[in-house]
């Protein structure tokens, strides 16, 4: 889980930095560059020192060498999005400074311009990078011809492109920040199935916010309710695969003790990781009265560090209409910084009021549910239930009729027993209508088991059920999973002359994912997609299709995001 989580944020970075539009203007800019170079040195060769035939031959391939990335980024390929282009800029630049005169040649501003779209495409640590291989390469190429009295003039170039090639990461970097910022906020905002109820929305922010910070180890989110005074705690740690979208109870004495910090107030905290004192730690808090930090010498910090085992944590209040809480960025090697603290707020403030009326929605949902459950259960009870008591009282009265040689006894007493069993299955999921699925973990894989065993002894079919993972959702999502189980053996049932099958639950990545197969019948395949499966998996913001199995069985494959 951590490699994907990873992998998830070099995609959001990626996405963000490789943007087509981008690549195709610096592109453009290269070939308008490399083009004016070599105009430059052919109307005023003179200006220039040690101009031949080999610079002649190194500025033209520097102009088929734009082109060629030229063509490449009109066509959006990949290798026009690269990182190694810039580096590739900077090695011919180092190349046309070697050859034309070393310190004294103009051209060192080239480097400029692999150091601007490093930084403002890749972010702060790219362009650190090539700002000190540009520093280093013409510090090389300027001592390979330089005499004791042009040191000055390589001092004076080389400390001109270090300090103005800082500037430019450093904004660059906030061009990136920002542009990661924006996306966390449309994440944040962007919610999850209300299917899965509030906590599955609440971790997923949660994940989110923890993914962004690229030091945090793990984030911490602490509520108290203000009537019961109930406490609860969800943690979401880096690189942990099993994790419950459901709080986690807690002592009051532990909830209080993670609220102990200044109330509405965001807070930072740092200390030296090889230098555990208390007193060379540094903790700010920020005023938003007065729009300014505080420094913070509150012993709670130290503690607070020692007991979340963090070197440096940032944390901010939560404050909702029926509770109230802190939420913690921890991390135990990197460092955070003021601005991270602030818009650890935003996001809080952002996210967490939208939450509470989803939460609102959803227990209005569920009260209307419960009504219209009340009335499915007599409808079912009325419709169903009664029917099948006729039917099976009818049965009976064929079954006394009958003589004792009669060869259809042995068919009525198995019609009987069906009818009885199908009736116990009525009431129990009209008793289950009325009252609600049961939330518990092992309620899916049960009902799924009954499902089976129903099957097994009404078609003669044997059903292998797997579940792998834990199903956290809510009673009515299970619902759901059961309904497009039911309707997979359905058609196994129904369609094809199959004698085993097997269903299988998965909850990863994100995903709950529905395999329900059946081997292979003997009969010719047809391609289909089960309308109603499909409907169903599209109405809960999933997709649903059909494979072939290598045993030549059919597999209806479910996925739905969470």
């Amino acid at each position: 889980m951590r490699v994907q989580g990873l992998e998830r944020k070099l995609e959001i970075d990626t996405s963000l930095a490789a943007d087509a539009g981008d690549a195709r203007m610096v592109a453009r800019m290269r070939l308008v560059l490399s083009v004016s170079a070599l105009l430059a040195v052919f109307v005023d060769p003179a200006s220039l020192r040690g101009v031949d035939g080999s610079t002649w031959l190194l500025f033209c391939g520097y102009i088929l060498h734009s082109v060629v990335v030229c063509v490449y980024s009109e066509l959006e390929a990949p290798l026009s999005q690269s990182r190694v282009i810039h580096w590739l800029d900077i090695c011919w630049y180092a190349l046309i400074v070697l050859l034309t005169d070393g310190v004294h040649s103009a051209f060192f501003l080239f480097f400029f311009f692999a150091i601007l779209t490093s930084s403002f495409r890749w972010g702060f640590e790219e362009g650190a990078r090539v700002t000190l291989a540009s520093v280093a390469l013409f510090a090389i190429c300027a001592m390979a011809s330089a005499t004791e009295q042009d040191l000055p003039r390589l001092l004076l170039r080389s400390t001109f492109i270090l300090a103005l090639g800082y500037m430019i990461i450093y904004w660059g970097r906030s061009k990136v920040e920002l542009k990661r910022r924006l996306a966390l906020l449309r994440a944040v905002s962007r919610l999850s199935n209300p299917r899965f109820g509030v906590d599955h929305t609440v971790t997923g922010i949660l994940e989110k916010i923890q993914r962004f910070f690229l030091e945090s180890s793990s984030c911490l989110l602490v509520v108290r309710d203000k009537e019961s005074g109930a406490c609860s705690l969800r943690t979401i740690r880096q690189g942990d695969a099993h994790r419950s979208p459901q709080a986690e109870r807690i002592a009051p004495e532990l909830a209080a003790l993670l609220m102990t910090l200044a109330p509405h107030r965001a807070v930072i905290y740092r200390r030296v990781p090889w230098l555990r004192l208390p007193g060379l730690a540094c903790a700010a808090t920020y005023d938003g009265e007065k729009g300014r930090w505080m420094k913070e010498t509150h012993p709670a910090c130290d503690g607070l560090a020692e007991l979340l085992e963090a070197d440096a944590f940032i944390s901010v209040p939560v404050t909702l209409r029926k509770s109230e809480g802190r939420l913690y960025v921890l991390s135990r090697c990197g460092v955070f910084h003021r601005p991270d603290a602030l818009f650890l707020g935003h996001v809080v403030a952002q996210a967490f009021p939208v939450i509470e009326n989803i939460e609102l929605l959803d227990r209005m949902a569920s009260d209307a549910a419960s009504q219209e459950r009340q009335k499915i259960a007599l409808d079912l009870h009325d419709t169903a239930v009664q029917p099948y008591i006729g039917l099976k009282m009818g049965l009976s009265a064929l079954r006394n009729k009958a003589a004792a040689d009669n060869p259809l006894v042995e068919d009525l007493d198995k019609l009987q027993d069906m009818a009885a069993r199908v009736i116990g299955d009525l009431r129990r999921y009209a008793g289950a209508v009325r009252n609600g699925l049961d939330r518990s973990e092992q309620a899916v894989p049960m009902l799924l088991r009954q499902q089976v065993a129903q099957v097994r002894d009404f078609y003669g079919i044997d059903i292998a059920v797997c579940v792998e993972g834990d199903l956290n959702v809510n009673d009515r999502m299970a619902a759901e999973i059961l309904q497009i189980v039911r309707e997979g053996l359905n058609n196994i049932c129904k369609h094809t002359l199959a004698h085993c099958g097997a269903v299988k639950l998965a909850c990863a990545d994100g995903l709950i994912r529905v395999e329900i197969e059946n081997e292979a019948d003997g009969t010719q395949s047809i391609e289909f997609l089960p309308r109603s499966i499909a409907e169903r998996a599209s109405a809960l913001g999933g997709n649903a299709s059909v494979q072939r199995g290598t045993g030549g069985g059919t597999s209806v494959h479910v996925e739905i995001p969470m």
